[in-house]
Protein backbone atom coordinates (compact mmCIF):
# COMPACT_ATOMS: atom_id res chain seq x y z
CA UNK A 1 0.00 0.00 0.00
CA UNK A 2 1.93 3.21 -0.77
CA UNK A 3 1.84 5.65 2.10
CA UNK A 4 4.25 5.94 4.69
CA UNK A 5 2.71 3.97 7.21
CA UNK A 6 1.19 0.92 7.33
CA UNK A 7 -2.57 0.16 7.50
CA UNK A 8 -3.66 -3.30 9.11
CA UNK A 9 -6.59 -4.56 10.48
CA UNK A 10 -7.76 -6.46 13.71
CA UNK A 11 -9.07 -9.85 13.73
CA UNK A 12 -11.18 -9.25 17.21
CA UNK A 13 -10.41 -12.37 19.89
CA UNK A 14 -14.47 -12.46 19.91
CA UNK A 15 -14.23 -14.29 16.31
CA UNK A 16 -14.03 -18.01 16.66
CA UNK A 17 -10.73 -19.47 15.49
CA UNK A 18 -11.88 -21.58 12.54
CA UNK A 19 -12.86 -18.13 11.25
CA UNK A 20 -9.35 -17.23 10.74
CA UNK A 21 -7.99 -18.68 8.00
CA UNK A 22 -10.63 -17.25 5.26
CA UNK A 23 -9.82 -13.43 7.20
CA UNK A 24 -6.51 -13.87 6.99
CA UNK A 25 -6.64 -14.41 3.41
CA UNK A 26 -9.25 -12.50 2.18
CA UNK A 27 -7.25 -8.97 4.09
CA UNK A 28 -4.07 -10.57 2.40
CA UNK A 29 -5.69 -10.38 -0.66
CA UNK A 30 -7.22 -6.68 -0.13
CA UNK A 31 -4.12 -5.22 -0.30
CA UNK A 32 -3.69 -4.58 3.54
CA UNK A 33 -0.43 -4.25 5.21
CA UNK A 34 -0.61 -5.83 8.13
CA UNK A 35 -3.22 -8.15 10.47
CA UNK A 36 -2.99 -8.07 14.50
CA UNK A 37 -4.49 -10.79 16.29
CA UNK A 38 -5.65 -10.67 20.01
CA UNK A 39 -4.67 -13.04 22.69
CA UNK A 40 -7.46 -12.26 25.49
CA UNK A 41 -8.69 -14.19 28.15
CA UNK A 42 -10.37 -16.79 27.83
CA UNK A 43 -10.58 -17.02 23.89
CA UNK A 44 -8.11 -18.76 21.14
CA UNK A 45 -4.44 -18.54 21.94
CA UNK A 46 -2.72 -16.20 20.39
CA UNK A 47 0.50 -18.11 19.74
CA UNK A 48 -1.71 -21.31 17.64
CA UNK A 49 -3.39 -18.03 16.21
CA UNK A 50 -0.92 -16.28 14.96
CA UNK A 51 1.31 -19.98 13.45
CA UNK A 52 -1.98 -20.74 11.95
CA UNK A 53 -2.05 -17.05 9.86
CA UNK A 54 1.46 -16.94 9.31
CA UNK A 55 1.07 -20.34 7.54
CA UNK A 56 -1.59 -19.75 5.64
CA UNK A 57 -0.66 -16.49 3.87
CA UNK A 58 2.65 -15.57 1.97
CA UNK A 59 3.54 -11.93 1.99
CA UNK A 60 1.27 -10.04 4.89
CA UNK A 61 2.75 -9.24 8.40
CA UNK A 62 1.28 -11.04 11.74
CA UNK A 63 1.02 -8.85 14.69
CA UNK A 64 0.38 -10.30 18.22
CA UNK A 65 -0.77 -7.72 20.42
CA UNK A 66 -0.57 -8.35 23.18
CA UNK A 67 0.29 -12.08 25.48
CA UNK A 68 0.04 -11.17 28.69
CA UNK A 69 3.86 -10.89 29.78
CA UNK A 70 3.37 -13.15 33.46
CA UNK A 71 1.11 -15.85 32.17
CA UNK A 72 4.41 -18.08 30.29
CA UNK A 73 7.42 -18.94 31.22
CA UNK A 74 10.32 -16.19 29.58
CA UNK A 75 12.14 -18.85 28.11
CA UNK A 76 9.27 -20.93 26.85
CA UNK A 77 7.75 -17.92 25.08
CA UNK A 78 10.95 -17.32 23.73
CA UNK A 79 11.49 -20.79 22.17
CA UNK A 80 7.65 -20.10 20.79
CA UNK A 81 8.79 -16.67 19.37
CA UNK A 82 11.88 -18.32 18.05
CA UNK A 83 10.50 -20.87 15.79
CA UNK A 84 8.00 -19.03 14.17
CA UNK A 85 10.27 -15.86 13.18
CA UNK A 86 12.36 -18.29 11.63
CA UNK A 87 9.95 -20.14 9.81
CA UNK A 88 8.12 -17.11 8.70
CA UNK A 89 11.46 -14.26 8.63
CA UNK A 90 10.39 -10.96 8.28
CA UNK A 91 6.76 -11.26 8.53
CA UNK A 92 6.16 -11.89 12.69
CA UNK A 93 5.77 -8.81 15.49
CA UNK A 94 5.08 -10.31 18.57
CA UNK A 95 4.30 -7.88 21.72
CA UNK A 96 3.51 -8.00 25.34
CA UNK A 97 1.45 -6.47 27.88
CA UNK A 98 0.97 -6.72 31.37
CA UNK A 99 -2.64 -8.55 30.88
CA UNK A 100 -5.78 -6.98 32.52
CA UNK A 101 -5.37 -6.99 36.28
CA UNK A 102 -8.69 -8.91 37.13
CA UNK A 103 -7.94 -11.65 34.35
CA UNK A 104 -4.30 -12.23 35.81
CA UNK A 105 -5.48 -12.94 39.61
CA UNK A 106 -8.27 -15.44 38.25
CA UNK A 107 -5.23 -17.48 36.67
CA UNK A 108 -3.06 -17.07 39.71
CA UNK A 109 -0.74 -15.36 37.58
CA UNK A 110 -0.70 -11.46 39.16
CA UNK A 111 2.76 -10.68 40.17
CA UNK A 112 4.33 -8.38 43.30
CA UNK A 113 4.57 -5.83 40.26
CA UNK A 114 3.29 -5.51 36.89
CA UNK A 115 5.63 -2.78 35.66
CA UNK A 116 8.97 -4.88 36.83
CA UNK A 117 7.39 -8.01 35.54
CA UNK A 118 6.80 -6.56 32.00
CA UNK A 119 10.34 -4.99 32.52
CA UNK A 120 11.89 -8.30 33.30
CA UNK A 121 10.00 -10.68 30.52
CA UNK A 122 10.86 -8.13 27.56
CA UNK A 123 14.46 -7.68 28.60
CA UNK A 124 15.01 -11.38 28.84
CA UNK A 125 13.00 -12.51 25.43
CA UNK A 126 15.06 -10.33 23.82
CA UNK A 127 18.71 -11.47 25.44
CA UNK A 128 17.28 -14.74 24.72
CA UNK A 129 16.39 -13.85 20.63
CA UNK A 130 19.61 -12.20 20.62
CA UNK A 131 21.51 -15.93 21.16
CA UNK A 132 22.84 -14.83 24.47
CA UNK A 133 23.08 -16.78 27.50
CA UNK A 134 20.96 -16.16 30.18
CA UNK A 135 21.30 -15.60 33.45
CA UNK A 136 18.77 -13.83 35.71
CA UNK A 137 16.68 -13.09 39.00
CA UNK A 138 14.01 -10.81 39.10
CA UNK A 139 10.76 -10.48 41.31
CA UNK A 140 8.74 -12.54 37.97
CA UNK A 141 11.79 -13.61 35.55
CA UNK A 142 14.46 -16.65 36.85
CA UNK A 143 16.55 -18.16 34.74
CA UNK A 144 20.11 -19.89 34.98
CA UNK A 145 21.86 -20.25 31.90
CA UNK A 146 19.37 -20.35 29.36
CA UNK A 147 20.40 -20.25 25.78
CA UNK A 148 18.49 -20.81 23.06
CA UNK A 149 19.06 -23.55 20.18
CA UNK A 150 17.84 -22.24 17.19
CA UNK A 151 17.54 -18.43 18.05
CA UNK A 152 16.28 -16.17 15.25
CA UNK A 153 18.61 -14.34 12.57
CA UNK A 154 17.50 -10.85 14.17
CA UNK A 155 15.62 -9.61 16.91
CA UNK A 156 12.60 -8.46 15.84
CA UNK A 157 10.36 -5.07 16.66
CA UNK A 158 8.95 -6.35 19.79
CA UNK A 159 5.94 -3.78 20.93
CA UNK A 160 4.64 -3.18 24.62
CA UNK A 161 0.77 -3.27 25.00
CA UNK A 162 0.82 0.09 27.70
CA UNK A 163 -0.74 3.14 27.92
CA UNK A 164 0.22 5.26 30.87
CA UNK A 165 3.13 7.33 31.21
CA UNK A 166 5.74 4.70 33.22
CA UNK A 167 4.82 2.01 31.05
CA UNK A 168 5.50 4.33 28.11
CA UNK A 169 8.67 5.10 29.31
CA UNK A 170 9.25 1.54 30.07
CA UNK A 171 8.40 0.64 26.53
CA UNK A 172 11.25 3.46 25.28
CA UNK A 173 13.57 2.40 27.45
CA UNK A 174 13.81 -1.36 27.07
CA UNK A 175 12.52 -2.21 23.33
CA UNK A 176 11.60 -1.01 19.88
CA UNK A 177 8.15 -1.08 19.55
CA UNK A 178 5.02 0.06 21.37
CA UNK A 179 1.12 -0.26 20.86
CA UNK A 180 -1.91 1.64 21.49
CA UNK A 181 -5.21 0.61 22.16
CA UNK A 182 -8.51 1.57 21.14
CA UNK A 183 -9.86 5.21 21.86
CA UNK A 184 -6.15 6.26 21.23
CA UNK A 185 -6.75 10.24 19.34
CA UNK A 186 -3.91 12.20 17.06
CA UNK A 187 -3.30 14.11 20.27
CA UNK A 188 -2.48 10.94 22.50
CA UNK A 189 -0.53 9.60 20.44
CA UNK A 190 1.28 12.64 20.25
CA UNK A 191 1.87 12.48 24.09
CA UNK A 192 2.78 8.89 23.84
CA UNK A 193 5.26 10.12 21.63
CA UNK A 194 6.65 12.01 24.03
CA UNK A 195 6.74 9.87 27.01
CA UNK A 196 8.01 7.30 24.80
CA UNK A 197 11.13 9.75 23.72
CA UNK A 198 11.76 10.35 27.18
CA UNK A 199 12.30 6.52 28.21
CA UNK A 200 14.89 6.43 25.00
CA UNK A 201 16.48 9.66 26.20
CA UNK A 202 16.95 8.06 30.32
CA UNK A 203 19.29 4.90 28.50
CA UNK A 204 20.97 7.02 25.68
CA UNK A 205 18.41 5.76 22.43
CA UNK A 206 16.82 8.80 21.84
CA UNK A 207 17.76 8.94 18.74
CA UNK A 208 16.79 5.29 17.75
CA UNK A 209 13.87 4.41 15.72
CA UNK A 210 10.71 2.80 17.57
CA UNK A 211 7.78 1.39 15.72
CA UNK A 212 4.55 2.86 17.19
CA UNK A 213 0.66 0.99 16.36
CA UNK A 214 -2.52 1.89 17.09
CA UNK A 215 -5.30 0.74 17.14
CA UNK A 216 -8.52 2.73 15.99
CA UNK A 217 -11.92 1.07 16.21
CA UNK A 218 -13.67 2.24 12.27
CA UNK A 219 -16.50 1.98 10.80
CA UNK A 220 -17.32 3.43 7.23
CA UNK A 221 -20.45 4.66 6.04
CA UNK A 222 -21.51 6.72 3.31
CA UNK A 223 -23.81 8.34 5.61
CA UNK A 224 -21.94 10.23 8.22
CA UNK A 225 -25.05 9.98 11.34
CA UNK A 226 -25.25 6.01 10.48
CA UNK A 227 -21.36 6.11 11.27
CA UNK A 228 -21.11 7.88 14.21
CA UNK A 229 -24.27 6.09 15.53
CA UNK A 230 -22.44 2.81 15.37
CA UNK A 231 -19.50 3.83 17.47
CA UNK A 232 -21.51 6.08 19.91
CA UNK A 233 -22.49 2.90 22.32
CA UNK A 234 -18.79 2.07 22.46
CA UNK A 235 -17.13 5.10 23.55
CA UNK A 236 -20.26 6.03 25.73
CA UNK A 237 -19.48 2.67 27.86
CA UNK A 238 -15.96 3.57 28.21
CA UNK A 239 -16.41 6.97 29.80
CA UNK A 240 -19.28 6.00 32.03
CA UNK A 241 -16.82 2.98 33.19
CA UNK A 242 -13.91 5.66 34.14
CA UNK A 243 -11.88 3.33 31.59
CA UNK A 244 -10.64 6.64 29.32
CA UNK A 245 -8.75 8.82 31.90
CA UNK A 246 -5.42 8.20 29.70
CA UNK A 247 -7.07 8.67 26.34
CA UNK A 248 -9.24 12.34 27.74
CA UNK A 249 -6.78 13.86 29.59
CA UNK A 250 -4.55 15.08 26.28
CA UNK A 251 -7.75 16.45 24.92
CA UNK A 252 -8.65 18.34 27.55
CA UNK A 253 -11.32 16.69 28.18
CA UNK A 254 -11.17 14.83 31.44
CA UNK A 255 -13.07 16.73 33.52
CA UNK A 256 -15.81 17.04 31.36
CA UNK A 257 -16.29 13.64 30.49
CA UNK A 258 -16.30 12.64 34.46
CA UNK A 259 -19.06 14.90 34.79
CA UNK A 260 -21.05 13.46 31.72
CA UNK A 261 -20.35 9.92 33.27
CA UNK A 262 -22.00 11.17 36.62
CA UNK A 263 -25.40 10.72 34.33
CA UNK A 264 -24.37 6.72 33.58
CA UNK A 265 -23.82 4.86 30.72
CA UNK A 266 -27.16 5.91 28.54
CA UNK A 267 -27.06 9.74 29.42
CA UNK A 268 -23.52 9.51 28.19
CA UNK A 269 -24.60 8.06 24.70
CA UNK A 270 -27.47 10.92 24.38
CA UNK A 271 -25.24 13.24 25.64
CA UNK A 272 -21.82 12.63 23.91
CA UNK A 273 -20.64 14.94 21.45
CA UNK A 274 -19.66 14.33 17.82
CA UNK A 275 -16.28 16.15 17.88
CA UNK A 276 -15.36 13.69 20.98
CA UNK A 277 -16.30 10.75 18.55
CA UNK A 278 -14.29 11.86 15.64
CA UNK A 279 -11.36 12.42 18.22
CA UNK A 280 -11.27 8.80 19.22
CA UNK A 281 -12.58 6.64 16.20
CA UNK A 282 -11.70 6.58 12.85
CA UNK A 283 -15.43 7.12 11.83
CA UNK A 284 -17.68 8.89 9.21
CA UNK A 285 -17.61 8.62 5.47
CA UNK A 286 -14.46 7.05 3.32
CA UNK A 287 -13.19 10.53 3.08
CA UNK A 288 -13.13 11.12 6.92
CA UNK A 289 -11.93 7.84 7.80
CA UNK A 290 -8.96 8.55 5.45
CA UNK A 291 -8.64 12.10 6.94
CA UNK A 292 -8.44 10.23 10.77
CA UNK A 293 -5.89 7.97 9.29
CA UNK A 294 -3.56 10.48 8.29
CA UNK A 295 -4.07 12.34 11.54
CA UNK A 296 -2.91 9.45 13.50
CA UNK A 297 -0.26 8.87 10.77
CA UNK A 298 0.75 12.49 11.43
CA UNK A 299 1.01 12.30 15.22
CA UNK A 300 3.09 9.38 15.16
CA UNK A 301 1.72 6.36 14.42
CA UNK A 302 3.82 4.15 12.40
CA UNK A 303 0.49 1.72 11.49
CA UNK A 304 -2.85 2.18 12.27
CA UNK A 305 -4.62 -1.21 12.69
CA UNK A 306 -8.40 -0.72 12.48
CA UNK A 307 -10.41 -2.66 14.46
CA UNK A 308 -13.80 -3.37 13.44
CA UNK A 309 -17.41 -2.85 15.24
CA UNK A 310 -19.28 -4.29 12.43
CA UNK A 311 -19.27 -8.35 11.75
CA UNK A 312 -16.01 -8.85 10.03
CA UNK A 313 -16.87 -9.99 6.77
CA UNK A 314 -19.16 -6.83 6.47
CA UNK A 315 -16.46 -4.39 7.62
CA UNK A 316 -13.83 -6.04 5.13
CA UNK A 317 -15.83 -5.40 2.24
CA UNK A 318 -16.39 -1.50 3.19
CA UNK A 319 -12.90 -1.37 4.24
CA UNK A 320 -11.49 -2.81 0.62
CA UNK A 321 -14.49 -1.21 -1.32
CA UNK A 322 -14.39 2.02 -0.19
CA UNK A 323 -11.45 2.80 2.41
CA UNK A 324 -8.20 1.20 1.15
CA UNK A 325 -8.83 2.78 -2.74
CA UNK A 326 -8.49 6.11 -1.55
CA UNK A 327 -4.40 5.44 -0.47
CA UNK A 328 -3.72 4.25 -3.49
Amino acid sequence: MPTDFDIGIMFRCQNPPEQLVTFVQQVETAGFDEVWIVEDCFFAGGIASVATALSHTESITVGLGILPAVVRNAAFVAMELSALLRLFPGRFLPGFGHGVGVWMKQVGAFPPSQLAALEEVTTVVQRLLAGETVTFNGQTVNLDAVKLDFPPAEVPVISLGVRGPKSLQLAGRVTNGTLLAEFASPEYVAWAREQIRLGQASVGKANEPHRLTVYAFCVVDEDHEAAFAKVRPSIAGAIANRHMDFYLEPLGLLDAANKLAEGGREYVERHLPDEWISKLAVVGTPQECKASIEALADAGADSVVLVPLEPDDRALQTYMQSLLPLFD
